[in-house]
């Protein structure tokens, strides 16, 4: 049975979601951070009519051994990317284990105001050790300390987004106003570990509140716009978004797609000599782009969406415009996203109102 459409994402980290990617990759090694890459991967995926684009993100390098490689900063590529692109929303991934929450709503607020509110946030935790030493913070040890940091982190960022309201911002030359102080709030916020005074240093977001993903696992669900399942089959996905318990819920999707070159076991065989493809409990499609199509078509009505996450970027992302989006927008599967619209808009979310003038105007009423 089919359901409402899908929304598609795709995550765009590296080479692809194998750690040995880069070795079946389309450029040189040296090119992985080059922007004329980072271009030419946002532009493809916009075309093709996927809704969001996400970067991973982490204070270590990411894999491990002959495979280690190096990344610019997640929030640094979204930012390049929102500036070059039109409709595709972009969300970066940015673990608050140690990161300061005022300094990440500044970076995420500014992010918006860049792609006018095509911007989204992926709640991420740091789970190596060694991540401490890099922020120079003591160690947050145990999935509860990190679920608390998480929950508490995304509080307060969700509070500074707010402590300007819409029209806090002036401009007024004649009277040389540029703010308007009864519309900045402190939001005065308290965790177990540290404190917030504010308000925020960068006006309201044109969404008013970013959309946030994140496991819900590992950040409350009433604290998320959309969550990420895992689940290795429907059933396994279909109980997770109904544990969920949130506004929308994207299934997590590995994929590694047949080729001119090569099926897409041999793909996976070929790189699995490097290294393991980890198994971190997702969906995975080996196989045909009709296949994946066919999936896919199966998750309607299961999620509103879908993150993929290609073997190799450079091999599975072509497949995916050619023969899978174009199958699953002409059988109304999925739904490209609309131009002019805010990230928000096209996953059906409302913009949410003020907290602080919604409140005062209830106290006027009474």
């Amino acid at each position: 049975m089919s359901g409402p459409a899908l929304r598609l994402a795709l995550e765009i980290d590296g080479d692809g979601a194998h750690p040995a990617a880069w070795r079946r990759a389309a450029h040189s090694p040296d090119q992985l951070l080059s922007p004329r890459r980072v271009a030419r991967v946002a532009a493809a995926a916009e075309n093709a009519g996927f809704t969001l684009l996400t970067l991973d993100d982490g204070a270590l390098p990411p894999g491990a051994g002959p495979d280690t490689v190096g990344r610019i900063g997640a929030v640094e590529r979204a930012a390049f990317i929102a500036a070059s692109t039109s409709v595709v929303g972009v969300a970066p991934v940015v673990p608050l284990t140690y990161a300061e929450p005022f300094h990440v709503s500044s970076q995420l607020a500014s992010l918006d105001h860049i792609s006018v509110g095509r911007a989204g946030w992926v709640v991420s935790e740091e789970t190596r050790p060694e991540a401490a030493s890099v922020w120079g913070r003591p160690l947050v040890d145990g999935a509860l300390a990190r679920a608390r940091e998480s929950r508490d982190g995304v509080e307060v960022v969700r509070a500074l987004w707010d402590s300007w309201e819409d029209d806090a911002v002036i401009r007024s030359v004649a009277t040389s106003r540029y703010l308007d102080r009864d519309r900045l709030h402190y939001v005065d916020f308290t965790a177990d570990t540290y404190t917030v005074k504010g308000p925020a240093i960068v006006p309201r977001p044109p969404q008013g509140q970013l959309v946030v993903l994140g496991h819900p696992d590992r950040v409350p669900g009433g604290q998320l716009d959309v969550a990420l399942v895992e689940g290795r089959d429907r059933s396994a996905i279909a109980s997770g978004v109904a544990l969920a318990d949130t506004p929308r819920a994207f299934a997590e999707v590995e994929i590694a797609l047949d080729t001119a070159d090569a099926t897409a076991e041999e793909r996976v065989a070929d790189l699995e000599r490097h290294a393991p493809w980890s198994d971190r409990g997702r969906l995975r499609h080996i196989g045909s782009a009709a296949g994946l199509a066919a999936l896919l078509g199966e998750l309607t009505g299961v999620v509103d969406g879908v993150r993929l996450h290609p073997l190799v970027l450079d091999e599975d992302l072509p497949e995916l415009s050619r023969l899978v989006l174009p199958h699953l927008f002409e059988r109304r599967y999925a739904v490209r996203p609309l131009p002019a619209a805010t990230l928000r808009t096209h996953l059906g979310l409302e913009r949410p109102a003020n907290r602080y003038a919604a409140a005062a105007a209830q106290e006027d009423a009474r």
